[in-house]
């Protein structure tokens, strides 16, 4: 299951200097499968979030392989980092995924 950031976003961006996928981006911010991974996907997606940080589900792989916790969810001051029920996946979905973006 994909992390997803609720509008109780405070914009502190601890958040998103913690993510090893730099899946974590600032409200209105296109976001790139390039950005901080070995994939050569450069075109620029929409923004999901106008108003708040938000996590590109694409790239979101719960930190498996790097941390034993999502690390946004583990900075968070407000508690915003939660599961996000419209994006469950499977561990070796969330591996395979990290497998993808860091080849």
């Amino acid at each position: 299951m994909a992390i997803k950031i609720t509008d109780d976003c405070i914009n502190c961006e601890a958040c998103e200097p913690e993510c090893p996928n730099n899946a974590i981006y600032a409200p209105e911010e296109s976001w790139r499968f390039s950005d901080g991974t070995t994939m050569s996907d450069d075109s620029e997606k929409e923004a999901v979030s106008d108003e708040f940080f938000y996590i590109a589900t694409d790239k979101c792989t719960e930190c498996r392989g790097f941390n034993e916790e999502p690390a946004c969810a583990a900075v968070c001051p407000v508690d915003c980092c939660v599961d996000d029920e419209d994006n469950v996946e499977t561990e070796e979905e969330l591996i395979a995924k990290k497998e993808r973006l860091h080849a």
